[in-house]
């Protein structure tokens, strides 16, 4: 009898296409923590931003306002480099798994707060996590993939996801304080997060540990550092006056810190700031130019939105909306130039150009004012979100461009960091600025008592409740969230000028080593 081997074969065990199933669904648990982890990280810092108006009039302290996104860009630019340390020591997973769960619990208590100061703490405590979801994401990629076209692949997957929450960020912000409650921007985390905390156990395998020596004088010194810098900016002619005795110990504290710091890192065995990746001209231009984007760019995100409830009485959903513009034109160029820079290697003009788009549409927005059309004041956002872009993605390939292989991780956690410190200073600084315009704006239209008496209770002024009041009340009140907003784009003006001069700065071109390596990396953001 003849044998039918095409039966048998059938019939036979398929080890092989098993083992390749149960790779590629491993894979995808993996992609989907990723990709979930980065979503947190993102959404969490333009989330908020649309609910804040509604967060400080249930729970009062406008001139805290700023602190509710300092203290969490205080407290995750402060970790982001001793997360991956720590993953080095105790395994990748391990950390990832840590860090995802201390988000959630510091989101969930933010969600309970009763109070400003306890909000601004817990913030604190999911900035402390959030310091290790981006960190820990982009370690992991190595994890999961080994070949460059299967890291391209996964790198395109999550360079989608960036900027998809990005841009759903304040349009879900606002949805969710309008039909819900201002403390769903928080508890939206849980679910999310939750599920990232499975894919992560079941899609990412326990990765190996290395002896490391962490940082923590360094380490120490740039937290320490990086506080007493944002408490200058944001008590700075608030609370203290410039020249008091407070605000000149921070201002000294700071600089001498920042003295100690090179010493310490040239001396630690793995210092947290590598001093090799400074001795390139272009990594420190692209350092300084994150930190000044960043501080500009928060500063609009977070405050613009304020203007679109207050004056224009926009709802907190299409307040989000109307900042699409801004981070429409912002990610689309960014989308653009990742896959332009990296084929011609001429990277000069386009941070310059973003220098002047971004300058150019700060200063547009000082139009903006109690009777400008609503779809007009969102339309005016769009100029500056092109020049930040442009900014940022630029600076992005030049750290990438300005480092050997190996320190790529490293110099793009380091742009991270500064870019995130930016940011909450920018916030702090320029929230200080915008409090002292509205009350002084207020005490000018209505005298110092009416003035000062509106003032006082204006941190606990709803959207709402500002719609509820005398038309005399609601007029100052708009009039001085107006003279507000001029305070903090003229300022973010200010710091988009000196991110054009320092971009007069950088070299013509990228290292034509670098040129294939950077359009792999770049091409994700």
């Amino acid at each position: 009898m003849a044998t039918d081997h095409s039966t048998d074969q059938a019939r036979a065990p398929q080890p092989a296409a098993t083992g390749g199933r149960t790779k590629e669904r491993r894979y995808a648990y993996g992609v989907t923590a990723l990709a979930l982890a980065m979503a947190l990280a993102m959404l969490d810092q333009v989330i908020v931003g649309t609910a804040l108006p509604t967060i400080v009039g249930d729970l009062g302290g406008l001139n805290e306002l700023s602190w509710v996104i300092t203290a969490y860009l205080v407290a995750s630019s402060a970790t982001t480099p001793l997360w991956g340390k720590l993953g080095d020591l105790y395994g990748r997973r391990a950390t990832f798994l840590s860090s995802i769960s201390i988000f959630l619990a510091g989101s969930m208590v933010c969600g309970l707060a009763q109070s400003m100061t306890q909000l601004i703490a817990f913030r604190a405590l999911q900035g402390l996590g959030a310091g290790g979801l981006m960190v820990g994401a982009f370690a992991l990629i190595g994890d999961l993939v080994t070949t460059p076209a299967e890291r391209a692949k996964l790198l395109s997957v999550i360079g989608a996801i960036m900027p998809t929450a990005l841009a759903g960020g304040p349009v879900l912000g606002g949805l969710l304080t309008q039909h819900a409650n201002w403390r769903w921007a928080f508890y939206i985390n849980v679910p999310l997060g939750a599920v990232a905390l499975a894919a992560s156990a079941a899609g990412i395998r326990p990765g190996g540990r290395r002896k490391v020596r962490i940082d923590f004088l360094g380490g120490g010194l740039l937290s320490a550092a990086v506080a007493a810098l944002t408490l200058l900016a944001t008590w700075g002619g608030d609370r203290y006056a410039w020249d008091s005795p407070q605000i000149i110990g921070l201002g000294l504290g700071c600089a001498l810190l920042l003295a100690m710091l090179p010493y310490v890192e040239r001396r630690a065995a793995e210092p947290i700031l590598p001093p090799r990746l400074f001795h390139d001209r272009d990594f420190n231009l692209a350092q300084v130019l994150g930190l000044l984007m960043g501080a500009a760019m928060l500063a609009v995100m977070v405050y613009f939105p304020t203007y679109m409830q207050d004056v224009r009485s926009a709802s907190p959903t299409f307040s989000g909306v109307l900042l699409l513009p801004f981070v429409g034109g912002m990610i689309g160029v960014q989308l653009v130039i990742a896959r332009i820079i990296p084929r011609t290697g001429r990277l000069r003009p386009y941070p310059i150009a973003g220098g002047a788009l971004a300058t150019a549409g700060m200063l547009t927005l000082l139009l903006l004012d109690t009777g400008t059309a609503t779809l007009a004041a969102s339309a005016l956002t769009l100029t500056a979100g092109v020049g930040v872009g442009l900014v940022m993605q630029s600076t992005q390939l030049m750290t990438f461009g300005s480092v050997e292989q190996r320190d790529i991780g490293a110099a793009s956690g380091l742009l991270n960091l500064f870019r995130t410190i930016g940011g909450s200073l920018g916030v702090a600084l320029l929230g200080s600025v915008y409090t002292d315009r509205l009350h002084t704006t207020l005490n000018d239209q209505l005298g110092d008592a009416d003035g000062g008496r509106l003032a006082h209770s204006s941190g606990r002024l709803t959207p709402e409740q500002l719609h509820a009041l005398p038309d005399s009340l609601r007029d100052a009140f708009r009039l001085g969230v107006d003279h507000g907003l001029h305070g903090v784009v003229t300022g973010a003006a200010v710091l988009t000028v000196l991110a054009l001069v320092t971009a007069c700065f950088v070299r013509g071109r990228l290292p034509q080593r670098q040129q294939n390596s950077t359009a792999e990396q770049g091409a994700t953001v």
